[in-house]
Formats: C-alpha cells, structure tokens, sequence
C-alpha cells in the first residue's frame, strides 16, 4: 500500500516509517515542518513532505494518490489544544472523504468508563478527534492505547522520571488507579492489523497483559532501573498541584504534562470485547519486558531510544562518569535541561 503518515516525526511515528517500509509498504512521511530523512534513518523509500494538517490545501494534495492515511497528531503542548486538534481531524475528515483512500487509522486514547463530563480535556480531545476521523469512511479505525512503554514515549517517560528521581516519593491517594500499558512493539502490530483488509474497524483498544496501578508501574521502572524506591500516601493532593510539581521535575515539556496528569484520575484499561489481540503472531509483551527493553542502552527494538527523539527524553551520557547516586545524576540532568531550556545557545 502507500502510507501517508500524518505525524510521521513524532515518537511513534519514527517507528512505524521504518516499520511500514520494511513490509513493503511505500510511505510518505509527513510533518508541519519537512522531516529530514538522515536524522530519522530513512532512505528513499521514503518521501518526506511537509504537511499542516489545519491546511486545507496542503492536505487535500498530501491524500492523493495514497491508499491509507495514518493520524499520529496531537497537540499537547499548546494552551489551545483541543480547537486546534478538532479542526485539523475535520480538514483531514473531509479530504480523505473526497479521495481514494481506503483505510485511515488514528492513534487515539484508551477512554475511561465514566461519564464524558468527568473526563479530562485531554481524553474529551482525543474522542472527539477519533468520532471526527471515523466518520470520515468505513475503513476508519481508532486505535486506543494508554500508557506506551518505550524509551522516548512522552507517557512512559514521564512516568520512568518520576519513578526514579526521588528516594521518597508521595503517590496521591487518586493515583492508584489501573492501568494497562502496551509495549510500542505491540502498537505497530496492531497498526499492521488495521492497515489489513480483514484488520479491525470503528474504535479498538489496545493493551498489554498487564493491569496494575500507577505506583505498582513506577515500581517496575524502579527495578528496571536497579533502584529501590519508598513511596508514601498522599491524601490531600489536588492534580493541579500535581501536575505543576510534576512538569518542574520532569524535563518534560509543560503543557504536555499538567494535561496527562488529569486523566490520571481514572482506570485507564481495555474495554472487554473491544481489545485487540493478535491474529497469528506473538503473545503480547509484559510490563517487565517491555520496560526492561526500554531501560537497555542501545537496545535495537522499538522499544530502544532512538538519536532522532527529543532531547528531553535522552540521557546525558557524561553524567554516567561523575561519581553520583541515580538520584543525584537524575537531579543534575533536571537542572541541566532546565538550565539549557532558559539560556539561548547551552
């Protein structure tokens, strides 16, 4: 098939490219800014274009001639997320229905059972955008995934940072709700599944086998990382104020953070009868395995830390010689992100 990735240079995205090429798939990978090949390690079976997805224009003419559109795009970082993601899925929507595509697959969140008023403007966001994609044509599907366990995933190292940052850690009571992750090798399966004749449509969940609560996958990111780690209750502790503590000692970006933080509220798990499993192939990773893939240094999988992820979520291999505890390395890198993001040319 050809592949339009929408969002090709995002964390998932830089591997589902190489993902889709490596099974005869051609793509056209495609960013608000031109991507550059070299820094992602893509060759010319890739053709890299730019492409605003709130452009009518540019994406009327990205969608033509192409057999199946991705949608990677989402809009975190900025105050007016939820306006601009509705109008870029409505642009995307209507040129898609105005062309040949046949299949349009779009990453979206795995939704808690409560009513839609309760949810977060992250995942009230993400809905809407996936209602909006899917009834674009019949060979849409959402893929609904939560927590994304790999090295460079926003969610996951969000989570890993927190979980190793401080010897002492007060957990929110709310926090202890379930979670399903699912490893990224699992995520390009599934779009694998979804890009098929036979794949799944409407809105599908995706999750690993494992359901546990928050401080239980901090825990397993701990043991990844060769740490022990004390977490205490915290009863009183409202999500605004643990959103801002948690996007001032994290390096990641701020907006991104305070508006994960709210969906953590809920159980965020697969809805039975609506997950996906594989038809054929493997099981489907474990927690343990899929962060301790994440956690090896140069590991080769998806899961690896790739050259081209943000900055933000890389380690800085000269703190590995200065003779600190892991808490002490993971609060010089904090201050040194935090140092480089305030000061022009460090």
């Amino acid at each position: 098939m050809r592949v339009l990735v929408l969002g090709a240079t995002g964390y998932v995205g830089s591997r589902l490219v190489p993902h889709l090429v490596e099974r005869g798939h051609e793509v056209v990978a495609a960013s608000s800014s031109v991507p550059n090949p070299g820094r992602f390690g893509w060759d010319d079976r890739v053709r890299a274009i730019r492409c605003d997805v709130t452009d009518a224009d540019a994406v009327a003419r990205a969608v033509t001639d192409v057999d199946a559109v991705v949608y990677l795009v989402h809009s975190l970082d900025r105050a007016d997320f939820t306006e601009r993601d509705r109008l870029a899925a409505e642009i995307v929507a209507a040129a898609v229905a105005d062309s040949d595509v046949r299949r349009l697959v779009y990453l979206s969140g795995l939704v808690p059972q409560v009513p839609e008023a309760d949810l977060s403007a992250h995942i009230a966001s993400r809905l809407e955008v996936e209602r909006i994609l899917l009834g674009a044509i019949d060979g849409s599907v959402a893929l609904r995934a939560g927590v994304v366990i790999g090295a460079g995933s926003t969610s996951f190292e969000i989570i890993r940072q927190i979980a190793t940052l401080f010897l002492v850690q007060p957990v929110p009571t709310w926090m202890h709700s379930s979670v399903q992750p699912v490893a990224v090798s699992d995520v390009l399966r599934a779009f694998d599944a979804a890009l098929g004749d036979d794949g799944p449509r409407g809105a599908v969940d995706l999750g690993g086998p494992d359901v546990l609560s928050y401080p239980d996958l901090m825990r397993a990111c701990g043991r990844g990382a060769g740490l022990s780690r004390v977490r205490v209750p915290a009863p009183v502790a409202p999500s605004a104020l643990v959103g801002l503590a948690t996007a001032l000692v994290t390096t990641a970006p701020f907006r991104t953070v305070t508006s994960l933080i709210e969906s953590l509220r809920h159980d965020m798990v697969c809805r039975p009868g609506r997950t996906w499993t594989p038809d054929g192939g493997g099981p489907l990773l474990g927690v343990e395995e899929a962060v301790d893939r994440a956690l090896t240094p140069m590991y080769a999988g998806p899961e690896g830390a790739l050259s081209s992820d943000p900055g933000w979520t890389r380690p800085l291999p000269a703190l590995d010689l200065v003779p600190l505890p892991a808490s002490g390395r993971a609060a010089a890198r904090l201050a040194l992100h935090t140092l480089r993001s305030v000061l022009p040319g460090t």
